[in-house]
């Protein structure tokens, strides 16, 4: 029985599931939700995440909330020691960037996002300055190597990519971080890839 997923097609956190999935060739079945209507904050998704929030993924009796912990179970479950390491070390380089991706890429380029292109009421000043020293740090991180956490793509990538690389619906180009963009491309060719409008 196919995996099932409560999708968004705008949302990078639902995409970050997709893409994870088609990297891996897990199949999902996809269920896409009328997000403007507010299905996600009433019954049946509201007592599957009692957040409101999307995606949220469906393994017969499991039942997860957060993209973020999802990837973390998509990688162990089908990924093997590939995606997402069991070692110590490497296990917590991985996190590292996961957290990178909920708190300073969240609250940078995906906040302007949010502003620009869905009209939420944010500081469109404060998420456009976190979103340019995320992108400065990641670009000098990426400049002396080809993947965020080791020598090869982990979830890490998968996680911090989407919203990075649709900075510019937030009004944050990506032409001044050449090795970000560089990286972009490399994730866009690994075998499997699929893509998300605005990518």
């Amino acid at each position: 029985m196919a995996i099932k997923l409560y999708d968004l097609d705008v949302s990078g956190n639902c995409y970050k599931v997709r893409l994870l999935c088609a990297l891996l060739n897990v199949p999902l079945d996809r269920v896409p939700v009328d997000f403007l209507a507010g299905a996600h904050k009433r019954s049946p998704l509201i007592d599957l995440n009692v957040f409101g929030q999307l995606p949220i993924l469906e393994d017969g009796d499991l039942i997860l909330r957060d993209s973020q912990a999802i990837l973390i179970y998509i990688a162990r479950k089908f990924g093997g020691e590939s995606w997402l390491p069991t070692d110590a070390a490497s296990m917590a380089i991985v996190t590292q960037w996961l957290m990178v991706a909920e708190n300073e890429i969240a609250r940078g380029p995906n906040d302007a996002r949010l502003h620009d292109k869905f009209g939420d009421k944010l500081d469109i000043v404060v998420a456009r300055e976190k979103a340019k020293r995320i992108l400065t740090i990641m670009d000098e991180h990426l400049s002396s190597r080809q993947w965020l956490a080791l020598d090869r793509p982990t979830i890490a990538d998968i996680a911090c990519m989407p919203y990075v690389a649709l900075s510019w619906e937030g009004g944050i180009p990506l032409e001044p971080y050449p090795a970000v963009s560089a990286w972009i491309e490399r994730i866009k060719k690994l075998p499997g890839f699929v893509s998300m409008p605005g990518i």
